[in-house]
This record gives structure tokens, sequence and C-alpha cells, in this order.
């Protein structure tokens, strides 16, 4: 067996160059943990599991490009800059020695082909990212436990989505198809993730097939609950199972009022407040008690129908302007953050950045099931790791990691990731990831609460047939 020594100091050198703006927080510590944790070796080869996670998430930092290209474009970098003398020796002169005549490995030490890479990442399964991932939460809440928390709650939110994905044969079997507007139908795969809201931080996630609903995702992402978590959720994850689920950890959750739920009112508790008693007729939760106390708060929000809170955190009390204020701007300049329950969109902003800001939707290019697991999980660390190096940023400013802009934090790293892999000592480097702190941030997204954007079913539309105007929800009552 060979382990190929010179090809994986090369490539090890490489890495660690590479990841330098991420080098305190993605530390080889945090890779032999998560592989120790997953029941995996770290491998002795070029292409061992250190290498393979820092190959996910440059391929996420650079969609577009394939896995093989990653490299090449990291070694043209430190190639241009060897006539200056600015690269280590390994880099610069590699050494080949004499080679027998039936030798597997190629001649040049800094070579790497597509299929070495698929070989490589069968050995590194979908388990061990999202152990890596749940590791380097754990590093995250030992040094910033405070930011998560709310009320004496650790805040968190549950919400899926789905990624298009292109239309390869295994893919459509695994994942499934569905009917996307006139394009016919397109191969799509689930996403669900519980995410830390306050900093937007993904804490598990899960891809699945469409046939997998998200109640049935979730249930495995809310494993692990500490006690007093308080789960922002949607609708969508209205669940007898899980809701009981939540509450056998001694925690807490917060759901939009399902219609069709029959709730007995027990006793009012204020304007719009009560207290419920829930109990399904469904047979197939004929395993868990038969009913649960909950607590409905009605609100209405101006301009929308009104909608109700639902929720088991009920001997706490958090009043109704915490769970579903809205953020206003008192007249002594104060600005009053909006309820509690409003912060459920933060996973929703999370999703959009992944997906577009960070180029995962449309950019996914793998043709099995293991490369789209693969490159789903660099987009995942990649997300992290920039969320993190935010994080530090507004605690270094005094801000809110909320108001600091995700694509400008982006840019920024990507600017100033050429300069990073080729400073020539780590102080270099250290004044560098500095100097990207102080400019992330620099983006602070300008706080404007109340603002509201219409639906498009009440914006006037031209109907260019006649000249009128017209509302499309109500295209018979249009007005001239």
């Amino acid at each position: 067996m060979f382990t190929d020594e010179q090809r994986r100091s090369v490539w090890e050198e490489i890495r660690q160059q590479d990841l330098r703006a991420f080098a305190r927080l993605f530390t080889p510590a945090v890779l032999s943990q998560a592989a120790a944790r997953a029941g995996l070796a770290m491998g002795r080869g070029p292409l061992g599991l250190a290498t393979l996670a820092w190959l996910a998430i440059s391929s996420a930092l650079h969609a577009g490009r394939n896995f093989a290209d990653v490299l090449v474009m990291t070694l043209k970098l430190l190639r241009d800059a060897d006539a200056s003398g600015r690269t280590g020796p390994m880099l610069s002169n590699p050494k080949v020695g004499k080679r027998k005549k039936h030798d597997p490995r190629p001649a040049d030490p800094q070579a790497l082909s597509e299929e070495a890479f698929v070989q490589a990442r069968g050995k590194a399964p979908v388990g061990y990212w999202m152990t890596l991932i749940l590791v380097l939460g754990e590093k995250f809440r030992s040094g910033h436990a405070a930011l998560l928390n709310w009320g004496g709650h650790r805040l968190l939110a549950l919400d899926g989505t789905t990624l298009r994905l292109n239309n390869w044969k295994a893919l459509k079997e695994h994942f499934g198809t569905a009917c996307n507007g006139k394009q016919g139908r397109t191969c799509q795969a689930r996403m669900v993730m519980l995410a830390f809201p306050l900093v937007r931080m993904p804490w598990k996630y899960r891809l699945c097939p469409l046939s997998c609903s998200e109640k049935t995702c979730a249930a495995g992402l809310l494993e692990g609950l500490a006690a007093r978590d308080l789960v922002l959720m949607d609708r969508g994850f209205w669940s007898y199972g899980l809701f009981w689920q939540i509450a056998s950890q001694q925690a807490f959750f917060a759901i939009r009022h399902f219609a069709n739920a029959k709730l007995k009112t027990v006793r009012k508790l204020g304007p719009g407040d009560r207290l419920v008693r829930y109990c399904p007729s469904d047979r197939k939760w004929k395993h868990l008690p038969r009913s649960m106390r909950l607590r409905v708060i009605r609100h209405r929000i101006p301009g929308f129908r009104a909608s109700a809170l639902v929720t088991n955190q009920i001997a706490g009390r958090i009043t109704v302007r915490q769970w579903v204020g809205l953020a206003t701007r008192h007249p002594a300049g104060i600005t009053l953050e909006g309820g509690i329950y409003h912060r459920r969109w933060e996973i929703e902003t999370s999703f959009r950045e992944m997906k577009v800001s960070q180029k995962m939707e449309g950019s996914l290019r793998g043709r099995t099931v293991a490369a789209i697991e693969y490159e789903v999980a660099g987009h995942v660390l990649l997300y992290l790791l920039v969320r993190w190096l935010i994080v530090e940023a507004a605690v270094k400013k005094g801000l809110d990691p909320l108001r600091l802009s995700y694509l400008g934090a982006l840019n920024e790293l990507l600017d100033i990731a050429p300069a990073l892999l080729l400073a020539d000592s780590p102080h270099a480097a250290q004044v560098l990831v500095s100097r990207l702190l102080t400019r992330v941030a620099g983006h602070v997204v300008p706080l404007r609460p109340g603002r509201y954007y219409p639906r498009p079913n009440d914006t006037k539309i031209k109907n260019k047939g006649n000249g009128r105007y017209c509302l499309p929800s109500k295209l018979r009552r249009c007005k001239a």
C-alpha cells in the first residue's frame, strides 16, 4: 500500500496555507476529533480526511471549478510567486527520486486526478461531515455561548428548503423530481437544518429525498436538545410526535397554529392569550400521552391576516409583546427589538445566503449521491466558518452579528485570499486576518425597523391587453 509521503507533505503544506483565514477555527485537532467520533482514521495518504475537508471548503468558495482544478488553482498562485522566493522548498522544488518501473504513483507529487479524488471520497461517509460540523459547533459555543441565548433559553430555529440538482439518472432515482414551473420536472433534494438564529450559525442539517417529509427529517435533528432549549418552527412542522419529542427533553417549542388542529380552551390568560389542551385524534400517536397543555397567543400584524402562535412554554410566562411584537423606533430614539418568534426568519435568510450569495443553488455539479452530499457539506462548512468570522468581527467592534453583511464578508474573504496564501510568515498571516476582521466589521446592514415588502397580490399590475390596472388576486375587479 503506497502512502506517497512526499505528495502528502506537499498537499499538507498547501492546505495549511490556503486555509489561513480559518486556521484558528479549523484546526488539525478539530479534524482529528471528528474522525475519532465517526470511527474513522485520518489517513496517511495525500487524500486523507484533512485534505478532503479542505477541498470541500475550497470548492464551495470557488463554485464552478471541479475538485482537481481547486488544487491546481492554488498551485498556480504559489508557482507564480516562486520567482520571488516566497514559497517553501517543498512547493518550489519538489524532489522526485528514482522511481521503480511499476510504481503506480504519478511523477509529479503535486498532481491530482478526478479518479483518485472519487476513490478517496468514498472513505469519508456523510456521517463524518455531520460530526465535523457538530465538533465545530461545540468549539464555537465554548467561546460564544452567551450570543446564542435569549431570556434564559438557548434559541434554535428549524426549517427546510429544496435544492435543484442536475438531471442525472442516479440523482433522480435517489432524490426524486418535482415540477418546477414551465421547466417541467427537475431533480431536487430536500434539506432540513437546525440553526442558531441569533448568529445564523448552522448546528445540524440533513439532506434527504423529496419523498422524505420535513417532519421525518426533523425528528433526527431534534435529538440531543438541552433542557430549556427553545425551538422556533414553521407551521409545516406541526406534529404531535415532534412536540412530545421536544418536551420529553425538557425543551420548548413555538410554532404557528395549524388551522385543522383542535385546541380546547382551559382558561384565558389575557387578551388574545389562552391556555389550551391539545388532544389529537390521529391513532398513530397512541403510544404517546393522549394530550398536552399548550399556550396560544393570537396576534395580528398590520396589513396581514390574524395569526396565532402555539407554544409549550407556559411557566416562564414570556409576555405577548416579547413573543410577537414588531421592531419599532421609540420616540426617545431607542430601537425596540421585535418579538422572539420573528427570529425564526433568520434561518430563511441563512438558506438564501447559502443558495444565492454563496452560489450553492445551481453550482452543485456532482453526478452521484455521494458527490452531492460532499458538495453540500462543503457549502455548510464554508457558511459556518464565514459566520464564525462575522461573529468575531462583530464582537471585536461591539456590534450585533446579524447587523453585518454576509455577502460583504464573503467578498472580503475572496479579496484577501491570495495575500493570505502568499504570506511569508505566520505573523504576516495573523496581521492579514486581523485586517480581514476589520473590513468585515465595516459592512454594517442599516437597521430599518417597521419596513415590509408587499406581497404580489397587494401590488397593482398593469394589464397590457387593455391598458387597465388590476390586482392579480382579483382580476375580475379591475379598475380603469
